[in-house]
């Protein structure tokens, strides 16, 4: 099969869309390499994380032509694409970041999306009016004109079914994986170079994730500050500030804090897993997410996980995770000191945390998305 892939994300993002469409197509790629993938970027990019795709000849980098499309990018994705898509005999057409090109029936291809979410139609709050106004329509849309729908969790799937009315025998789960890195053990003398490297000298429980509003930093700052005195370690946050920074900067300094929580904002990718296998425990406190990468992350890393009852997160932590209430400081209190204090607890929950993340291992993601493949 010729299988076709919108990889501007691929190339261009390098948190979660980035991540989601640069591990599908790795993985893919290289479970079946009988196929030959060709990845669509209006802008040739050169994105290190990507460059495995200079050792696979199953794998083609498709860019505009035309000055005029070079120009126009958007137009080229949304619309032009179609030509080229018909000129490589696209079979498959997959649209990896909640979208398909306007046009896409000129194709011929089955056409394929993933919604990641409907975090603008269930949190609006959230969003500009503007910006939930057109991802409404886009994503629609691209509902509408698919043959199938892949949803990232069963939580995803419900709220297509809920907010679009989409027939839910149109719609498959296929969850996300992780990069394979994260199942690498550091050796001892990895470790204390990423310690010495990042300053983490002392015990820490780590967050990792984009520090906006619905990521709720905020409540887990105010649980750290009724533990602090009770435990040795430090807060340890990984994540692009936003404005809503501020608000926890704010609190942070009112309770005298600035010694015990820490934020990072530079971390190589190839220290990731090392940070999360040093931390005693990996605490998301999101609202609500379309899946949760962290998490599968933080249980490859053999790191016990503390997140949220909210949307997906059990489907991503399993059942030996500990959720709390988003809202309910408190609860996240006591979940902190049981996980940090109780060392039987806390190896039940990596040994089963680490096994459970196997069905997410990249060979059996690209099975399932395969089967969604065959079945067009």
């Amino acid at each position: 099969m010729n299988i076709g892939f919108d990889a501007k994300r691929a190339f261009f993002n390098y948190s979660g869309l980035g991540n989601y469409s640069r591990g599908l197509i790795d993985s893919i790629s290289q479970c079946y390499p009988q196929n030959q993938y060709f990845l669509y970027t209006p802008f040739p990019n050169a994105n290190r994380r990507i460059q495995f795709i200079e050792e696979r000849k199953n794998i083609e980098v498709r860019n505009p032509k035309e000055n005029l499309d070079r120009v126009f990018p958007s137009y080229w994705r949304s619309i032009k694409i179609t030509d080229q898509l018909k000129t490589d005999n696209i079979d498959i057409y997959h649209g990896l970041s909640n979208e398909l090109p306007l046009n896409i029936e000129r194709s011929n291809a089955k056409k394929v999306v993933t919604i990641h979410d409907l975090i603008f139609l269930r949190y609006p709050e959230f969003f500009p009016f503007l910006d939930r106004t057109f991802y409404k329509v886009k994503f629609k849309k691209a509902c509408e004109n698919a043959d199938k729908i892949i949803a990232i969790s069963e939580q995803t799937k419900n709220d297509i079914i809920e907010f679009y009315k989409i027939d839910s025998t149109k719609i498959d789960v296929v969850y996300q994986t992780c990069n394979s890195i994260f199942s690498n053990q550091a050796k001892d003398n990895e470790k204390l170079e990423i310690k010495e490297k990042y300053g983490l000298y002392k015990k820490f429980i780590l967050s990792v994730g984009t520090i906006e509003k619905r990521k709720n930093l905020l409540s887990l700052v105010k649980a750290f500050n009724l533990v602090k005195d009770d435990i040795p370690h430090d807060l340890v946050v990984i994540g692009k500030e936003t404005k809503y920074f501020k608000k926890v900067q704010k609190f942070i300094s009112e309770n005298g804090l600035e010694n015990r929580v820490r934020v990072i904002r530079d971390v190589m990718f190839v220290d990731f897993p090392i940070i999360y296998q040093i931390a005693d425990a990996m605490i998301y406190p999101s609202l609500f997410e379309g899946f949760g990468i962290p998490i599968i992350e933080a249980l490859f890393s053999k790191t016990p996980v503390i997140t949220t009852n909210s949307g997906c997160f059990p489907e991503a932590g399993g059942p030996d995770s500990i959720y709390v209430d988003s809202n309910n400081i408190e609860e996240l209190q006591t979940a902190i000191i049981n996980v940090l204090t109780d060392d039987k607890l806390r190896m039940s929950m990596i040994d089963n945390g680490f096994k459970y993340v196997q069905q997410f291992k990249h060979q059996k993601v690209s099975e399932n998305l395969m089967n969604v493949y065959q079945s067009l």
